[in-house]
């Protein structure tokens, strides 16, 4: 594809391996079902649900769109919506769990694939930045 400004072809749109795409997918569903829980538990954990289930979601679609960028910069910027949105959704897991509103041991699992998400997009996105296919 040719860049409108320089008429230079950009370079082909980077590809994410596909254990990425499945482990958002399974962090999304997982945090759907957490975001149920809380849904028919009311109060606060009702309001944390819905931001939350929305960021968590976000994350895999905007890789998903990645995907099918028309160019590097389109997928460069994808997959740094994605990440703000792992970032996002990292955030308001330490919420839940700091806040109290459900502890156990699967918030703290979340907590921990949220984070590792977080790296491993912003490794992504280095990578495509500097050219490099991952």
């Amino acid at each position: 594809m040719k860049n409108e400004r320089s008429g230079v072809a950009d370079a082909p749109a980077a590809v994410v391996e596909p254990e990425i795409l499945a482990r958002t997918f399974r962090f999304a569903v997982e945090v759907t079902r957490l975001g149920v829980e809380l849904d028919l538990a009311g109060g606060m954990g009702r309001v944390l649900a819905a931001q939350l289930v929305r960021a968590a979601t976000s994350v895999g679609s905007m890789i998903e769109e990645a995907q099918a960028a028309e160019s590097r910069p389109d997928f460069i910027s994808k997959m740094s919506i994605g990440l703000k949105e792992a970032r996002e959704t990292h955030y308001r897991l330490r919420i839940l769990a700091e806040a109290g509103l459900k502890p156990s041991t699967r918030v703290t699992a979340l907590i921990a694939e949220a984070d590792e998400l977080r790296r491993i997009l912003a490794a992504i996105i280095r990578s495509a930045r500097n050219g490099r296919q991952r």
